[in-house]
């Protein structure tokens, strides 16, 4: 590990102004460090600046960036009104570093491709320009949607797939001031700037997360891994839906796994606004959603896998068997 000078920052406004890089739980960011994939300069603890409570906001919670995911999927707030967050929570990671990891930092995580991780070979995330060893490499686990032909790295967190299918909102502060990126947008996809994971401009710091008001519907999450402790998801499909007797009043599915976002499309769930539950139409839904969906050899299977658990999740979510 590279030399680096550490600061404790005592509220967020000497967090802004101390200029490194923002540390609180660091499961993520640490073993980073160790490997010398990430080598920053400063260290700034925030683990004392406050922003560690969910707070009532409207109808709606507002979770502070330092909220600890254990405590968050544990929060009884959390299962009555928004049980698909905890859910997908608990689906990821093992207990221990649930403990340690924050809100905010669970949306900042890195991808786990092997080939960012390991010096020895070219990665465009990890050193622009290098190339991107997973075209044509080891490429199981890794994007079947959103990619380019500088990187198909997926982000691997569940809590953001299950924040982007609730509608939820990221509060921002930084050197320009207080701002608010939808969940759905706050990762990017690779294009031709990889190393570009999220839409946060340098120096800004995630404060919370605020969850809308909830909508009473049916949430799932469900995590297809190749063993169920502490594996990340080849496929995740999040998902709330709200019936109005036979029909569908509203649903908002996002999957994980398959992209360097939380993948969601509007003209998607425009398809099942208003429509009674029909295995035809998760079919529809499911074939839109995929529009454009492209495996890489060894990744080839994620597509029909992608098909089959969103249309079981929207089976299950509307009442049982879809006619």
């Amino acid at each position: 590990m590279r030399p680096f000078t550490y600061t404790r920052a005592e509220d967020a406004a000497a967090a802004l102004a101390a200029g490194g890089r923002f540390i609180a739980g660091g499961t993520n960011l640490l073993d980073l460090m160790k490997l010398q994939v990430e080598t920053p300069d400063a260290l700034i603890d925030i683990n004392h600046v406050g922003l560690d409570e969910s707070t009532p906001e409207g109808e709606g919670l507002l979770v502070g960036a330092l909220v600890r995911n254990a405590d968050l999927a544990a929060d009884p707030r959390v299962r009555r009104d928004w049980p698909l967050l905890s859910r997908a929570i608990l689906a990821g990671a093992s207990a221990q570093i649930r403990n340690r990891a924050t809100t905010g930092g669970n949306l900042l995580q890195r991808t786990r491709c092997p080939y960012f991780y390991d010096l020895d070979t070219p990665c465009n995330k990890r050193q622009p320009g290098s190339g991107c060893s997973a075209q044509g490499g080891f490429n199981r686990t890794l994007a079947i949607l959103g990619a380019s032909e500088a990187c198909i790295a997926t982000f691997p967190g569940d809590m953001p797939v299950a924040l982007a299918a609730l509608d939820a909102e990221i509060r921002i502060d930084g050197p320009n001031g207080a701002r608010a990126l939808p969940a759905a947008g706050f990762h990017r996809l690779p294009g031709d700037t990889p190393e570009r994971d999220t839409n946060l401009e340098p120096g800004e710091l995630i404060t919370g997360v605020a969850l809308p008001a909830p909508t009473g519907g049916r949430q799932i999450y469900r995590k297809v891994r190749d063993r169920r402790s502490f594996a990340f998801a080849l496929v995740s499909v999040a998902a709330d839906v709200v019936m109005d007797g036979g029909t569908i009043r509203q649903a908002r599915v996002a999957l994980g796994g398959v992209a360097a976002r939380p993948w969601m499309l509007p003209e998607a769930q425009a398809l099942l606004d208003g429509q009674p539950p029909s295995a035809a139409l998760f079919g529809r839904f499911a074939d839109r959603l995929l529009a454009g969906a492209k495996g890489h050899g060894e990744n080839d299977f994620k597509i029909p896998l992608a098909r089959r658990t969103v249309i079981a999740v929207l089976t299950e979510a509307t009442g049982g068997d879809a006619a």
